[in-house]
């Protein structure tokens, strides 16, 4: 993998995210976002791009669609060895994205507030899993962070390794991610499996 220079920045948990996108910015990565997180990279006066320019579309659907096209997961899936794929992205005009940051809607926090399973319904993250595993499937190419705790860590790599993260970090970065998807789905599962089907309307 080369430097880190395209990022993709989608988080419920917006915790230092501004820090982290500054001094990303200040290493000359671009950053490309959604909704509110792009409002908070935007109001600490960083350059970002919306996630609506890079695909052509409007955020749409109440939110449940923004990412899912491929303009992002070309971008993230792409092996860069391959040059079929890298191929395949010029003629679709589609650039590459080196770094994955992604936290998840807050299901199970909503949950355990009580809420109706209709608002339990919309927190259902579907777009952050698919970015996440999508990275995390390509961690050769592709740094991904789903743990706000490791921003420090991958911030301190890129400046002592000129951009780039080591092969090591992005393999363990990746499994973070597949046992966070995996306790999420779970979270999801079990509270359906609490909803009397019966009841439904």
């Amino acid at each position: 993998m080369g430097k880190i220079k395209r990022a993709l920045i989608s988080v419920t948990d917006k915790t230092g995210i501004a820090e982290f996108a500054k001094a990303l910015y200040e290493m000359g990565v671009e950053i490309i976002s959604t909704g509110g997180t792009a409002r908070v990279i935007r109001e600490a006066g960083i350059p970002v791009i919306d996630v609506s320019e890079v695909t052509g579309f409007p955020e749409m659907l109440d939110g449940r669609v923004k990412t899912l096209h491929p303009k992002i997961h070309g971008g993230i899936l792409a092996i860069r060895t391959n040059p079929t794929h890298m191929e395949q992205l010029s003629q679709h005009e589609i650039k590459p994205i080196d770094l994955v940051v992604v936290n998840l809607y807050a299901f199970e926090k909503t949950v355990a507030q009580g809420a109706s399973l209709a608002e339990a319904i919309e927190n259902i993250d579907i777009g952050g899993p698919t970015l996440l595993r999508a990275a995390a499937k390509n961690f050769k190419d592709v740094t991904v962070v789903v743990d706000p705790a490791d921003y420090d860590k991958v911030l301190e790599e890129m400046r002592k390794n000129e951009g780039q993260t080591s092969l090591a970090t992005r393999f363990v970065l990746a499994r973070k991610v597949f046992e966070t998807t995996s306790r999420y789905d779970t979270a999801i599962a079990e509270y359906l499996k609490s909803v009397d089907p019966a009841g439904l309307t």
